[in-house]
């Protein structure tokens, strides 16, 4: 059996998430305390009890998410006996690519919880709210194929891209809103649904290039420790076992796009996977994950008897 971990992104977050594992393992809550230390916030507390409004905020919610991830893998290896950092290969989409990373241990714990706030912080500055947005196309004929036509049309009103590539009927784009809605409408001509997404900044297109440049400053003060798993990256749908390539992957994240299908056709072929297990909160990856590797076994992991059954599956 070949293994490998995936770490979600966001979207995955509700009120609520991280409260089990908080309430039931010594060693979550040592990552949840370690977390707000690092803010100097009660992030905890925000994510236990709400309002959901301020946890969806981008500068919450990629921490919050990362924390969840991390609290799954340290009571995997606490309790259970399960060393997330040596299995074959992992990969996080978008946001949870800094979660692979601190699960590898390639990032401490409070390293990723700053980058990732102010990753979101940067995110917020760098569009004006109401300027950029988001939408998804869905629905059988929403391949990639649609998904550029539609960007090219739209381009007729300003910048627009593929942002994020999550599977065959599921493609989201990214830019200034004229052109994301001229887009739209292409896509519908062409036969896709599609919707605008509740987001609050274009992310991952290029408009995104402050935000970037934000990352590559934070990330050039960071210590890159050397990984003990092989990380197959956003950008690139490739693995990289080198840590002087993963804080220019890092900073071409913000803006480029998200290569999820990509990723996870090449870990269930040329990387020969076998079992995926998405730690953290939701099921949103084990979702895509099933239609896209249909032959490869994927479980999600969120509380304990999650875990007890994974680690008899082993």
């Amino acid at each position: 059996m070949t293994l490998a971990f995936v770490f979600p992104g966001q979207g995955a977050q509700s009120v609520g998430m991280g409260g089990e594992l908080y309430d039931t393992f010594a060693a979550a809550r040592a990552v949840f305390e370690e977390v707000n230390d690092a803010l100097g916030q009660d992030l905890l507390k925000l994510m236990r009890e709400g309002p959901e409004a301020d946890l969806t905020l981008t500068e919450n919610a990629q921490p919050a998410l990362m924390a969840t991830s991390l609290a799954v893998v340290r009571v995997l290896k606490a309790d259970f006996g399960v060393d997330v950092s040596q299995a074959a290969f992992c990969a996080g989409h978008s946001l949870g690519e800094y979660s692979a990373l601190a699960a590898m241990e390639v990032l401490t714990l409070s390293d990723a919880a700053r980058l990732l706030k102010l990753r979101g912080q940067a995110m917020q500055r760098a569009v004006p709210v109401g300027e950029g947005a988001m939408a998804a196309l869905i629905g059988a004929k929403a391949d990639l194929d649609l998904a550029e036509a539609a960007c090219e049309a739209g381009r007729a009103a300003g910048v627009v891209v593929v942002a994020n590539d999550n599977n065959a009927g599921q493609i989201v784009i990214s830019g200034e809103k004229a052109a994301v809605d001229l887009a739209i409408e292409k896509a519908k001509e062409l036969g896709a649904k599609a919707m605008l997404l509740n987001v609050s900044a274009p992310f991952h297109s290029p408009l995104m290039k402050p935000a970037a440049e934000e990352m590559a400053a934070a990330l050039a003060k960071t210590t890159i420790h050397d990984p003990k798993s092989v990380l197959v990256a956003n950008v690139t749908a490739q693995p990289v076992g080198d840590k002087a390539q993963y804080v220019p992957l890092l900073v071409e994240q913000v803006t480029g796009r998200v290569r999820w299908r990509e990723s996870v056709q090449w870990l269930a072929t040329e990387g020969g996977v076998t079992k995926f297990a998405e730690l953290g909160a939701g099921k949103v990856l084990t979702g895509m994950i099933k239609r896209l590797a249909p032959d490869a076994e994927s479980v999600a992991l969120n509380g304990a008897a999650d875990f007890e059954a994974f680690v008899k599956s082993l």
